[in-house]
C-alpha cells in the first residue's frame, strides 16, 4: 500500500514564465504523479534565475511538500541555474537518482553526461532535478520510479532499513 504525499512541479523556462511555451514537461510530471498516488500535485513555472527558483523551492518545502521534481536548466547554458538554486536549499545530497538517471540516459544519447542535475533533502521533502524535454522527463521518472516510495517513506519517518526487501 502506498503512503500518502503531496508533490509538486516546478518547470524552470524563461519563455514558459513569460507564456511563450506551453508546459508540456510540468503537464506529464502532473500526470505521472498523480498516477504514482499523489494527493496533490502543486505547480509553479519560474524563469531560469536562481534567486526564483530558489524561493520557489523553500515556498514548497515550507508547505510541507513530500516531492518536489523541478524540469529544466540542468545543462550547461549560461542560464541554466537549477542546480545551483537546489543546492541552496538541500540540507543532505541524494546523489544516487540522479546518477541512476544519468547512466540509463547515457544507453540513449551522449549528451546525458552534460546534465548537471542534482537531488537531495531539505527536512522531509524530496528534490530531484529533472531535464527540461517532456520524453526525458518520462525516461528519468521511469527510472526513479522503484526506488520513490521508499525514500518518501523515509523520509516521512515511516520507512525500514534500506536493504533488499
Amino acid at each position: 500500500m502506498r503512503m500518502r504525499f503531496t508533490a509538486a512541479v516546478i518547470t524552470v523556462s524563461d519563455k514558459g514564465a513569460r507564456g511563450e511555451r506551453a508546459d508540456g514537461s510540468g503537464d506529464l510530471l502532473e500526470s505521472l504523479l498523480a498516477g504514482f498516488g499523489a494527493d496533490r500535485v502543486a505547480r509553479a513555472i519560474v524563469p531560469d534565475q536562481r534567486d526564483r527558483i530558489t524561493a520557489t523551492l523553500l515556498a514548497f518545502c515550507d508547505q510541507g511538500i513530500s516531492l518536489i521534481i523541478t524540469n529544466g536548466g540542468t545543462g550547461l547554458g549560461p542560464r541554466d541555474v537549477t542546480p545551483e538554486a537546489t543546492g541552496d536549499v538541500i540540507e543532505r545530497a541524494a546523489p544516487g537518482f540522479t546518477e541512476a538517471i544519468r547512466a540509463r540516459s547515457l544507453a540513449i544519447t551522449p549528451r546525458a553526461m552534460l546534465s548537471r542535475a542534482v537531488a537531495g533533502a531539505r527536512g522531509r521533502t524530496l528534490i530531484i532535478n529533472f531535464p527540461g524535454s517532456p520524453r526525458a522527463c518520462e525516461e528519468s521518472f521511469a527510472v526513479i520510479e522503484p526506488a520513490l516510495q521508499h525514500a518518501l517513506e523515509l523520509l516521512a519517518g515511516e520507512g525500514r532499513e534500506c536493504g533488499r526487501p
